[in-house]
């Protein structure tokens, strides 16, 4: 099983609408390290979600329940940490406003 160390998700700005952030095709993928840093001068909630193929993002998915994150703050998001996200699975993310936080999440892709 060769195992490629990536950028899952490079550092980019979280959507104030729930998004599809990564989906693993053709591979699984382990995080290893998730963080969310509000870049803002006002606080911001994220929440995060692992979703089934064909499913949608909701409560039986919900990993991170939106937490508010405060201005300065950089979020490391233990509850995402070790998560596997089988083959087809994706994650999606939400965030209050746009372009008030950034996110960067990085792992491993096994295929």
């Amino acid at each position: 099983m060769p195992v490629a160390v990536k950028n899952i998700i490079p550092c980019k700005a979280v959507e104030n609408a729930q998004t599809t952030q990564y989906t693993a095709t053709l591979c699984k993928a382990i995080i290893d390290n998730f963080t969310v840093t509000n870049t803002s001068a006002a606080n911001a909630t994220f929440g995060c979600n692992i979703v089934a193929p064909l499913g949608v993002a909701g409560n039986p998915n919900l990993i991170i329940k939106p937490r508010t994150i405060i201005p300065g703050e950089t979020y490391h998001c233990p509850e995402m940490v070790g998560k596997v996200i089988e083959m087809n699975y994706f994650v999606s993310t939400i965030a209050s406003a746009a372009n008030a936080l950034t996110m960067s999440v990085s792992g491993r892709e096994i295929t």
